[in-house]
């Protein structure tokens, strides 16, 4: 099993596919990973050779932000906005969508967290 950045790659997937369950990399940020480390995206994650797995290890220690990294850093651009009570800081302590979305009738998931206001 290849562990990189603290993730337990999947054996029997496509390595694409097997970079996008760390936290940080999607579809196309793996793509570019594995074109850059002249990596064939199709070939599975238990067939690479240790060389292989050792720079894909590098490259994203040294390039990306992933994993508690950067979820720590989201959680102080939150905060950020919390403290400084701009419109989107206030939209996350009331549980509501930021994004100028409809709230009438849709984002009932997004509501249904929502501290219950009195009126």
């Amino acid at each position: 099993m290849v562990r990189i950045a603290g993730v337990d790659l999947p054996d029997n997937k496509a390595i694409k596919i097997s970079l996008t369950y760390i936290y940080g990399i999607g579809h196309t940020r793996a793509n570019e990973i594995l074109s850059t480390t002249n990596i064939d995206p199709e070939t599975k994650t238990k067939l690479l050779a240790d060389t292989d797995i050792s720079k894909l290890r590098d490259l994203i220690e040294r390039n990306y932000t992933t994993e508690s990294d950067l979820k720590r850093l989201v959680a102080l651009n939150i905060k950020r906005l919390i403290e400084i009570n701009c419109y989107r800081g206030r939209r996350h302590i009331q549980s509501l969508p930021l994004r100028g979305q409809r709230t009438r009738t849709n984002a009932q998931t997004r509501k249904r967290t929502a501290p219950k206001s009195k009126r």
